[in-house]
């Protein structure tokens, strides 16, 4: 009885020894005097890589007065060009002012999405500057596609509105062009001259 006794306790003294070894191995592995040091120095590098991304470096409280986000809006480092984007809107197809204002917001959201992807830091500029939007006509889809190829050939986004065609217009009718955000001066000398809506 006595042996028998004696062999389950050396059984269970066998099988806990592998518990205290993971013990010892957690013990060697984890040491509290690492555990600041390891917490700082994670804490940096995130920090590190956060500021390394412009597009999150955004003001926690938004200020919409006209003085203040004024002196925010520029694209230049020396502050001398202000931000806008303009909505180029087509008369020739006779759209209500629902549907104008409507494709209107298609152009402006549509124009976001994709700064949201190819140009974080324009974006960021032209919302610190209170998203300024002006709507502009144009005579029809020729004079369109003419302001929109100058757009691009000195580097303002444009971003063109196409109808799904449920209601007033033709499915594909292009209705909306968007310009910029970009430098007030560079819109202004694509779209100077065409007419207010």
């Amino acid at each position: 009885m006595w042996a028998s006794y004696k062999n389950s306790t050396q059984s269970q003294l066998s099988n806990k020894k592998p518990h205290k070894q993971e013990k010892e191995w957690f013990a060697v592995g984890f040491k509290p005097e690492n555990l600041i040091p390891g917490l700082v120095i994670g804490f940096i590098v995130g920090m590190l890589l956060d500021l390394s991304k412009p597009a999150k470096n955004l003001p926690k409280k938004k200020s919409f007065l006209v003085g203040r986000t004024q002196q925010q809006c520029s694209v230049s480092d020396n502050g001398d060009q202000e931000l806008k984007m303009v909505l180029v809107v087509r008369q020739d197809l006779k759209m209500g002012s629902g549907k104008v204002a409507s494709q209107c917001a298609h152009a402006a959201t549509g124009m976001y999405a994709e700064l949201m992807q190819s140009d974080r830091f324009l974006l960021r500029k032209w919302e610190q500057c209170g998203q300024p939007k002006i709507v502009l006509t144009c005579k029809n889809q020729n004079e369109m596609n003419k302001l929109k190829d100058a757009a691009e050939s000195i580097g303002l986004p444009t971003f063109v509105v196409a109808d799904a065609g449920r209601t007033q217009i033709s499915a594909g009718s292009k209705t909306v062009l968007a310009i910029g955000p970009g430098a007030k001066e560079s819109v202004d000398s694509v779209t100077g001259k065409q007419r207010l809506l």
